[in-house]
């Protein structure tokens, strides 16, 4: 029996996705909101393999979510392979998956006859992508800005000032100005406005 902690912050959503996932063969189906994953997996008594947490990238809070997951990892946090439900068209939610440790990328899609195999292949040590996810993927993985750096510069292609940046995240002017540098920087772009326009060329704002 392959437990799935299905993680989901709209209730109607989240149900559905739960009796979906119940139908499959061998699938035992829990549900958290965010902010309270690591006590949810610390209720699910330990089975023949490890769980799977499994979360919708579309969802609000989704950032969030992979942030608490994240979180997990450290020393002292409880391991479980994470999957996401996704779509090609999500760059930003792709590199924070990525960034958490993903080792599932289902996209939304597919057909569901066999989503009970990829959640038994999880729970077995294994990895799933999608082929339709693998190009968006593989074009993640190579982005070399920081979530930070990304955010920052999201913030400025939606024409936001450094001050205001600096008020939304709670930092200094300064710190807002080293990023959008990094940014400039590590895009290879000439100024601000460069780099913004490469990162939408490239997908990742």
């Amino acid at each position: 029996m392959t437990t799935v902690l299905l993680v989901h912050t709209v209730p109607l959503w989240r149900a559905s996705l739960a009796s979906l996932l119940g139908a499959g063969q061998g699938i035992d189906v829990t549900t958290a909101d965010r902010g309270v994953i690591r006590s949810a997996l610390a209720g699910i008594e330990p089975g023949p393999g490890p769980n799977v947490l499994l979360t919708d990238l579309d969802c609000p809070d989704a950032l969030d979510v992979l942030e608490e997951v994240r979180s997990l990892a450290e020393p002292h946090g409880r391991g479980c392979p994470l999957a996401v439900l996704t779509r090609s068209d999500r760059p930003r939610g792709l590199r924070r998956a990525y960034e958490a440790g993903a080792r599932g990328y289902i996209d939304k899609y597919r057909p569901v006859d066999d989503l009970s195999g990829v959640m038994h292949k999880l729970a077995d040590g294994g990895r799933h992508i999608d082929e339709s996810l693998a190009f968006s993927l593989l074009q993640v993985a190579d982005m070399p800005l920081s979530p930070r750096e990304l955010g920052v510069l999201a913030l400025a292609e939606g024409g936001e000032t450094v001050s205001g940046i600096a008020q939304r995240l709670h930092l200094t002017q300064g710190t807002v100005r080293n990023y959008l540098a990094a940014a400039i920087r590590k895009s290879g772009a000439r100024n601000r406005v460069d780099a913004i326009r490469r990162a939408k060329e490239a997908g990742w704002i």
